[in-house]
């Protein structure tokens, strides 16, 4: 797997260099500065892209604009935001032009190394990672809404969902059976409103979706 990596803090720049050439993946290019980046992006095309929320010149958001400037010259380019602390306007941006091959993680994730890597190839794989705790905080920031009908279980099932696992991971997780994970992501749908008819990344739009704006449906 191609990765370009966007990281002004040398140290850990090179420790994720490090990381993911151990792992067998290849580096295709890293910058320092928030201009390096998309000129990078373009060049080299990568599977995956790591990219700091903040970086100089400004320590803003240069991350964030060239993830999104990215995919809009690149549809559907895997990337995969860090961030140091929980930024609620940061990551419903990011996921405002959809799901799929996003992911939204907190900088102290990548010291776990098994779940960064899974969190990684997910994203490459076009699916999407969200940081537990950012999860945790968006549900706990939104109020009334559609969210405040489900069931303690079902906002667990719906965390673990935004959270990018799968079927056989929940029931795992919560010590259920997938018929009775499959159950309640039935009714999560049902309580949000949502069409059965809905396609593609139906599970995973959903509950972005809802997190970002949960009068989106109303």
């Amino acid at each position: 797997m191609r990765v370009v990596i966007a990281e002004d803090n040398a140290l850990l720049r090179e420790g994720l260099v490090l990381l993911l050439t151990s792992s067998g993946h290849e580096v295709a290019a890293v910058a320092g500065t928030g201009p390096e980046i998309l000129p990078a992006l373009l060049e080299h095309r990568p599977d995956v892209a790591v990219l700091d929320v903040r970086m100089p010149p400004t320590f803003r958001d240069e991350g964030l604009r060239a993830a999104l400037a990215a995919r809009e010259r690149i549809p559907g380019l895997p990337v995969l935001v860090l961030s140091q602390y929980v930024e609620e306007s940061y990551a419903a941006e990011l996921l405002s032009g959809g799901s799929s091959g996003l992911g939204y993680l907190l900088k102290d994730r990548v010291g776990r190394v098994d779940e960064f890597l899974d969190a990684l190839e997910r994203v490459a794989a076009g699916g999407t990672a969200l940081d537990p705790e950012v999860v945790t905080e968006l549900l706990i920031r939104r109020r009334d809404s559609p969210l405040d009908s489900l069931t303690p279980r079902e906002r667990e099932v719906l965390k673990l969902m935004a959270e990018g696992h799968d079927n056989t991971t929940i029931a795992e997780t919560l010590v259920v059976t997938e018929r009775a994970v499959s159950k309640h992501i039935g009714n999560v749908f049902l309580k949000l409103g949502l069409p059965p008819s809905d396609s593609g990344h139906r599970r995973v739009l959903a509950v972005l979706r809802y997190l970002k704006d949960p009068r989106s449906a109303v």
